[in-house]
């Protein structure tokens, strides 16, 4: 079964908009097991022809909430420049950007959703897992490993250096955002957590020749 949808897919006609966020309302609301498609579709406002043409099944449908949400807070060209000048400060805005996303009530409404349901539905975390934190590592991986290429770091595994940025950046201050813990995270809270991840990448992965 599908459960991730294909790139060329994430461009949304309205139709496919309205289901989306109809989709997304009604899993924050109830979570995963309880909404029906027949449910989506009726308060989309489409057909369920209309609604299984662009979704296979709830799966697809929320890996693509989550793929959507992923495409235009991560995967934005500024987090990835071809020509890099200063890599701390570019791996400083990747980080910021990436939080901030992670910290935003939709995106932990939608991870809570995966995290509660997952064990009684696998293709739900499959699909999470696949529409979300993967996409992100494979293509920061890449870019990794292009920086590695061009002298600006010291990157034996792009895979593995992608996870350990990224849970630098979550530390411990999504986890107590995740169990609504306060007090909410401020921006200074924010750029702190960031600037203390990049320091430690930086030093674990700085080029040989560097001092």
């Amino acid at each position: 079964m599908q459960t991730h949808p294909h790139p060329n897919d994430l461009e949304s006609s309205p139709k496919r908009r309205q289901v989306l966020e109809a989709a997304a309302e009604l899993f924050m609301a109830h979570g995963y097991a309880t909404v029906s498609m027949d449910a989506v579709a009726k308060m989309a406002g489409v057909s369920k022809a209309t609604l299984y043409a662009h979704f296979a099944s709830k799966d697809v449908l929320f890996a693509s909430i989550v793929a959507e949400a992923c495409r235009r807070n991560t995967l934005v060209e500024e987090n990835f420049p071809a020509e890099v000048t200063d890599i701390r400060a570019t791996l400083t805005g990747v980080g910021r950007r990436m939080l901030r996303f992670l910290l935003q009530p939709r995106t932990l409404a939608i991870y809570r959703v995966a995290v509660a349901e997952s064990a009684r539905f696998p293709e739900l975390g499959a699909a999470f897992w696949a529409a979300g934190p993967q996409t992100f590592l494979d293509h920061f991986a890449r870019w990794l490993e292009a920086q590695d290429a061009a002298g600006h770091l010291r990157i034996p595994d792009g895979p593995l250096a992608a996870e350990q940025f990224g849970a630098l950046i979550r530390s411990s201050l999504f986890m107590k955002v995740t169990l609504a813990i306060p007090p909410e995270p401020d921006e200074a809270a924010i750029c702190a957590t960031v600037d203390n991840a990049v320091d430690t990448f930086v030093r674990a992965f700085r080029p040989v020749t560097s001092r």
